[in-house]
């Protein structure tokens, strides 16, 4: 076989290729696999991992293999890579269910859960890049499937980036599987570090730039072809652009008119001098179609590539360098992980092409010393619609849903048990409360101040809210015994002022009145018809801006002063004058005076009545009081999400809306039960508008103006609420508002209709949207059968549109 590459910044030779023989380590991996044992197999970028999966199938394996991988690109380069060698495969992509029967089934991971479930798997699961397991969002898809893997079938387990594969081993032990370790640490190609800055060639002092002039450096070195990473796909783009301007083109590639047509013109000229950007805007047969084939055949100088398509990217250059580790994303800064530095700089060097790879470090950017392998360690999150397509399982078969749910996390990677929040109430059994989950019970049993001790001395509710009365009508607590808030002095300590005075009452009224006496005028003793308006009278008029005269006439007196004088003092109202020795005091009745009080069930006001705190009703007598006040944390656990979320029962049977939620991954699910459930919400419109649900960011940017109906609907029912990897902010995180209009507009065809490009959106991310919503749209066809007009109606036009669009799936430029 023979394969054409770059070698120098223009030149192309050929070097043939032969045929690789098994090594030891390999070998190893077979025989352990064919004495029937799991196998984890850790070894670097390239050094033939899959090759154990090939010579096992053409060895003889007669029986079902599904071989997984992280993404879709991937599956599809794998199945037209061994249908070419005539291998029966099938593909299982989400978007895309073909020939599910056949001896090999190349699939995402995702696809397969359902079957585990039911307890059924092929007798051969190979995940290829397993470090997933520690990925934020993926990673518990990844750890559920493989503990409700069943025992019949075999796992292979693939990659080169995990810093601690013995745990996964020791993990398999612990839930009763048989695993093996087999590591080579040895690369294929070894790798050294060239830094650019101490390369000695001379480049043209036509090329200008920092980057430009590098990378000329490496070239003249007989460094190239060169993998560049940029964290983001316009920096791909600018960078490669400043290649292809800053390199004279002596040795232009000839494209293929059908080449050209793919490429566009802007990407086509960038191709003549032998360079490209590698990045999820391009449609899938750009990248796997035109640039990675170009790639592999050694024709390209120079391709930038994001780092977020670096695990999907399926080919290798003799050089790579990374430009940056930062990014941007959603306004956040992001710093690329070291395991995924590795994978980068593994794609350095070509087994079969280069005696070394080269890691090219520029200035302050990473190095090979930067990489390292992820050490897996799980974080506290599980997977929340399979353990509860668990507990539905359970129920349908007579078992306890949430005992079932707990023994399926004792199977989790993690050796410490992963918390579900029901431990406890399943160690204790049922109590009065009718709880099971733990943190509910703990909710519950907190004493409260909730009762209050009535006028009549009983213990009774305490009533929701206070109401304003009349303080003459009111009532306060004093020895014992309740009194008429104006019998006791007291009670005016913070009213008003003037000296404390017992008022005049009717000869019915068989209990005395506080008040207050305020000194306000003097008689003349000149002419005994004036009064002498009070001196500090007379300066609190004077502050509220209203001047009155010393002197006045009692009529005057009364007219224009006295009826201020409650609200100089205070409050309350001018019962009466009383005269002593030429001097004139009011009485000021405060029975009129609004205060905050208590109506109990007598229909009596009560300024702070005793109160007690007590339990609800099922905590009181409990043995497990004590347990539920003080140990058991309150804080947010699985089930208690679940039930706030209003997707399981008490005694943890699934509801309606949790047993949909089980059908999907992550938070889709929710989305889909709440449009559901608003019964003026038409499925021939949702069906559409679930295109949304995993269209992402740039999306919600394209359309952040309006929003969908199933946003407004999940919003309604779950407002503002935030559940990692279910909901963010009320929706699921990826959605995006907009994806359907966009594909609407384009007739559901992206590979139909010609996108103009911008800095958001570009013809990868529709077509992106496109098969996110198909397989969204195959969930729903093929999830189980449950008893619901609505969730029936939606899956009827689920299947109405995946057999209108199949044709386009298939045949599509994508």
């Amino acid at each position: 076989m023979h394969v054409a590459f770059a070698r120098g910044p223009f030149l192309v030779k050929t070097l043939e290729i032969n045929l690789q023989v098994p090594d030891l380590w390999q070998q190893d991996a077979l025989r352990s696999l064919s004495q029937g044992n799991d196998v984890v197999v850790h070894a670097p970028t390239g050094a033939g991992k899959t090759y154990i999966f090939e010579l096992l199938i053409e060895g003889g394996f007669n029986k079902q293999a599904v071989f997984t991988v992280p993404t879709r690109a991937l599956a599809n380069d794998k199945l037209h890579e061994w249908r070419a060698r005539g291998w029966d495969v099938g593909i299982s992509t989400g978007d895309l269910a073909e020939n599910l029967g056949a001896k090999v089934v190349v699939a995402t991971l995702e696809t397969q859960k359902s079957r585990f479930l039911q307890r059924m798997g092929p007798a051969l699961f190979v995940v290829d890049e397993y470090q997933m397991l520690g990925d934020d969002a993926r990673g518990v898809s990844y750890e559920l499937a493989l503990a409700l893997l069943p025992p019949s079938s075999q796992l292979l387990l693939l990659s080169g980036s995990v810093a601690n594969p013995e745990h996964v081993v020791e993990w398999f032990s612990r839930i009763g599987r048989r695993a093996v370790l087999v590591s080579h640490v040895e690369r294929p190609v070894p790798q050294e570090e060239i830094f650019l800055d101490s390369l000695h060639e001379q480049v043209s002092s036509k090329i200008t730039g920092f980057w430009p002039r590098l990378v000329g450096k490496a070239l003249m070195a007989d460094l190239g072809p060169i993998l560049v990473f940029a964290p983001q796909r316009k920096g791909a783009e600018q960078l490669a652009r400043m290649f292809a301007a800053a390199f004279p083109v002596t040795d232009p590639l000839i494209l293929t008119p059908e080449q050209r047509h793919l490429a566009g013109r802007k990407l086509g000229k960038m191709l003549v001098g032998r360079v490209a950007y590698h990045h999820s805007g391009l449609s899938y047969r750009q990248r796997a179609g035109l640039i990675e084939p170009l790639a592999k055949a050694g024709q390209l100088r120079i391709v930038v590539a994001t780092t977020g398509l670096a695990a999907g990217i399926n080919f290798s250059m003799r050089s790579v360098l990374v430009s940056d580790r930062e990014y941007r994303l959603n306004h956040l800064h992001q710093e690329v992980r070291s395991d995924e530095l590795l994978q980068m700089f593994g794609r350095a060097g070509r087994r079969g092409l280069d005696e070394i790879g080269y890691v090219l470090v520029a200035p302050d950017k990473p190095r090979l010393s930067d990489a390292r392998p992820l050490y897996l360690q799980r974080s506290r999150r599980v997977d929340w619609p399979s353990l509860i397509g668990v507990m539905q399982g359970a129920v349908e078969q007579g078992r306890e849903p949430w005992a079932e749910a707990v023994n399926t996390c004792e199977r989790l990677f993690s050796p410490q048990q992963v918390p579900i929040g029901v431990e406890h109430s399943l160690q204790t059994g049922p109590k009065p409360c009718g709880l099971w989950v733990d943190g509910e019970r703990a909710h519950l049993a907190r004493p409260e101040v909730d009762e209050i001790r009535n006028s009549r001395g009983r213990w009774e509710p305490k009533p929701p809210q206070q109401e304003q009365q009349p303080l003459g009508q009111v009532r306060v607590y004093r020895d014992g015994h309740w009194r008429y808030a104006l019998e006791l002095a007291s009670s005016l300590d913070q009213l008003g002022e003037g000296s404390l005075c017992r008022l005049p009452v009717a000869p019915a009224e068989r209990r005395r009145r506080y008040g207050r006496e305020v000194p306000v005028a003097t008689r003349d003793p000149q002419d005994a018809s004036r009064v002498q308006v009070g001196k500090e009278i007379r300066r609190k008029l004077r502050a509220k801006k209203m001047e009155v005269a010393r002197f006045l006439s009692e009529e005057e007196f009364r007219e224009r002063v006295l009826p201020l004088i409650p609200a100089l003092g205070g409050g309350g109202e001018v019962l009466d004058l009383v005269e002593r020795n030429q001097s004139i005091s009011a009485r000021i009745d405060f029975s009129s005076v609004p205060v905050a009080c208590w109506r109990d069930s007598e229909g009596a006001f009560l300024i702070d009545p005793p109160q007690r705190t007590e339990y609800p009703a099922p905590c009181r007598g409990c043995d497990q009081l004590a347990v539920c006040e003080g140990e058991l944390v309150r804080k947010m656990s699985p089930a208690l999400a679940w039930r706030r979320l209003k997707l399981i029962e008490a005694d943890g049977r699934p509801t309606r809306r949790g047993i949909i939620f089980s059908f999907f991954y992550q938070g889709e699910g929710l989305a889909i039960a709440a449009a559901l459930e608003d019964e003026t919400y038409p499925v021939d419109e949702l069906v559409y508008d679930i295109a949304n649900l995993r269209a992402g960011h740039r999306f919600s940017e394209e359309d952040a103006a309006r929003g969908s109906r199933l946003g407004s609907a999940c919003r309604e029912v779950y407002p503002r609420e935030d559940y990692p990897g279910y909901l963010e902010r009320g929706v699921p995180p990826g959605y995006g508002d907009g994806a359907a209009e966009v594909l609407r507009e384009l007739d559901f065809q992206p590979g139909g209709k010609q996108l103009a490009s911008g800095d958001l959106l570009r013809p990868g991310d529709v077509e992106r949207a496109y098969l996110e919503w198909r397989s969204l749209l195959r969930q729903i066809a093929f999830a189980p059968d449950y008893d619901w007009e609505r969730w029936q109606a939606l899956r009827q036009e689920a299947r109405s549109i995946l057999e209108q669009t199949d044709s386009v799936a298939l045949h599509a430029d994508f």
